[in-house]
């Protein structure tokens, strides 16, 4: 039976786009950089910011370091709270704890403003611990956030489950031994999530919750 659920934020449990694509936006504008066209910025949601500045606008070190900080001078006041809870989460979330199932948040997102989106959307309560990278650097790769509630938790491989949308959580959660579950509801497409090897798809929230009762 699975007791312990690793949910993913982005793309998972809220649909964050507006905000993170509006700080994106800002930065690449204040780094005077081409903004393209936001559907070409999906890219940026799922992955640790160093890495997306790094890897798809080609930025040295330096310049990913002030890249973040100018995403973060948006997003801190702004866009962190322009957001949208996903379609029947907050019954999924209702259903799965009252269940006895302890619920947990693992995001690559900064966990300060992990925890202002959950409170904000009145669904912290829901959840154990929450834990995502440290500002300024430090347990930013999924594997590292995911590997770190496993050991402070103590919580059972057999026992627990990852649920995301991208395949950096199929990665982490694989890296550090437990099955990853994915939702096509999200960011990630089909193709993404089958060829990330994620044990099972879930289609919606409901469809979800059904998936995990059943196991």
């Amino acid at each position: 039976m699975i007791r312990n659920i690793l949910f993913d934020l982005d793309g998972t449990i809220i649909d964050s786009k507006e905000g993170i694509l509006n700080s994106v936006c800002y930065a690449l504008d204040k780094m005077g950089r081409e903004i393209p066209d936001k559907k070409d910025l999906m890219c940026f949601i799922g992955p640790p910011l160093s890495y997306s500045f790094a890897t798809f606008c080609g930025m040295n070190e330096e310049e990913t370091e002030k890249a973040v900080a100018f995403y973060r001078e948006n997003y801190a006041p702004r866009g962190v709270f322009e957001f949208a809870v996903y379609p029947g989460v907050e019954t999924m979330l209702k259903k799965l704890s009252s269940s006895g199932r302890r619920l947990y948040l693992a995001t690559s997102k900064p966990e300060v403003f992990a925890k202002q989106i959950l409170e904000k959307a009145g669904l912290d309560g829901h959840f154990t611990a929450i834990c995502g990278s440290l500002i300024p650097s430090g347990r930013d790769k999924k594997e590292e956030v995911i590997s770190y509630l496993v050991e402070t938790e103590s919580l059972s491989l057999e026992e627990t489950v990852m649920v995301g949308d991208r395949s950096y959580d199929a990665e982490g959660a694989h890296a550090v031994g437990l099955v990853a579950i994915g939702v096509s509801y999200g960011y990630g497409t089909v193709k993404e999530l089958n060829r990330a090897g994620f044990e099972a798809i879930a289609t919606s929230a409901k469809d979800l919750t059904a998936l995990i009762q059943r196991v």
